[in-house]
């Protein structure tokens, strides 16, 4: 059994010729001790009563407040050693005064050397964006996670909407960082789990619609023939798009990675950027018949499938390496856009829209939905759903051919 008592610790006596009250636990002949909080001149301590003197001005409130807290503790006491059966000073601690408040700037900046160190740049750069933007609200002070209430989002919800005119969806990004901050301080035991404002603070998101092609409008970008007035590489952007379009809607990360060595003449073999998921999707004619185009007749494995990275590139450099890829996804998104508008379709084009496009695609002609979010790679099949949804909706448009 473990022994509990107030004690005055003459031997931390400071300048001023106070000393703190603490709390003294003795189990299995070890001893440890919890802060009151409270500093006292040695003069206003009774020694006999183990209680402060009434001469001292609060002394009726501080006594009240220790024996609270003693009483607290022996009832945590008996409940950890009759029930765990683990007991530490700090266990008791938190319990009986709460957890110390914990900066949390401290810990979104470990959560971003975390995406640096998993070589998720553009996950790290986006999050340091928020981060920024959250710092100069507080006005760069530090900020305990305990001050970040639900009144607190709310006006920085409000700041965001009026002061920086976000939308509600960039809005929604930037306020889930912070709970994946709150709730990394959560799983590391920081923070109470009554203490994280997103229990009755809810994320808004505003819906927005996936654009995808037709099998016309697809068809009409196939065959779209390039003349030499037409911006650079359009052709390569095309047949890139196309390729993605029909090769399981790759993303452009990942297609402008492929080497030679990713492919054997019917399957291409690789590791998907954003997940690290090892894939193998087999190609159909169409999308053999691009890579046969861009096949070099003296074989080097080495070489980018898709010429748009530099030969040079480290792509063990995952700065370097997610440069080059946002450089080359910019260009790209630049001349599908001017390729949308030589094929009349009056669609956004973007490089990612090919992904929609597969989706919508196998959807339609009989893919099981387990197998879409597979080859698509997916984290869970309620993200492949949404296809699925825009799938039945324009079955539903076609049976209204019968009401004509």
């Amino acid at each position: 059994m473990s022994s509990l008592s107030i004690v005055y610790r003459k031997d931390k006596i400071n300048k001023k010729g106070e000393a703190p009250i603490h709390f003294r636990i003795i189990k299995d002949r070890k001893i440890s001790y919890i802060a009151s909080g409270i500093m006292l001149p040695v003069e206003h301590w009774d020694e006999e009563k183990h209680k402060i003197k009434s001469k001292h001005t609060n002394s009726q409130r501080l006594n009240s407040f220790l024996s609270n807290k003693f009483a607290e503790l022996q009832d945590n006491v008996f409940e950890h050693e009759t029930v765990s059966k683990s007991l530490t000073s700090r266990m008791l601690k938190e319990k009986t005064f709460g957890k110390k408040p914990v900066d949390f700037f401290d810990l979104a900046n470990e959560v971003l050397q975390y995406y640096a160190s998993e070589n998720k740049i553009g996950t790290h750069d986006k999050c340091q964006s928020i981060l920024k933007k959250f710092e100069v609200y507080t006005k760069g002070r530090n900020i305990t996670f305990q001050e970040i209430t639900v009144d607190f989002l709310y006006k920085y919800e409000n700041y965001l909407r009026s002061e920086l005119g976000n939308k509600t969806n960039t809005i929604h990004k930037d306020l889930k960082f912070i709970r994946r901050v709150f709730n990394e301080a959560y799983k590391r035991d920081l923070i109470e789990h009554q203490v994280n404002p997103f229990l009755r603070y809810k994320l808004k998101q505003e819906k927005t619609s996936r654009e995808y092609l037709t099998e016309d409008e697809l068809k009409t970008i196939e065959n779209l023939i390039v003349r030499p007035f037409m911006p650079a590489k359009l052709d390569l952007h095309r047949d890139m798009f196309v390729f993605s379009s029909y090769a399981g809607g790759l993303r452009v990360s990942d297609i402008l990675q492929l080497k030679w060595q990713n492919y054997d003449g019917s399957h291409i073999h690789f590791c998907m950027k954003k997940t690290k998921e090892q894939l193998s999707i087999k190609l159909p004619d169409r999308a053999i018949a691009i890579l046969n185009k861009y096949k070099p007749k003296k074989e080097n494995k080495e070489a980018h499938i898709f010429p748009m990275l530099p030969d040079d590139l480290d792509d063990n450099n995952p700065r370097e390496l997610d440069q080059a890829i946002s450089s080359a996804t910019a260009y790209i998104n630049k001349n599908l856009k001017i390729l949308a508008e030589f094929c009349k379709v009056n669609k956004p084009l973007s490089f990612h829209i090919s992904r929609h496009t597969f989706a919508t695609r196998a959807l339609y002609k009989g893919m099981s939905i387990d197998k879409v979010s597979k080859l698509m790679g997916h984290s869970a099949i309620r993200v492949t759903q949404i296809y699925a949804k825009i799938v039945s909706s324009e079955l539903d448009k076609a049976m209204d051919i019968f009401n004509d």
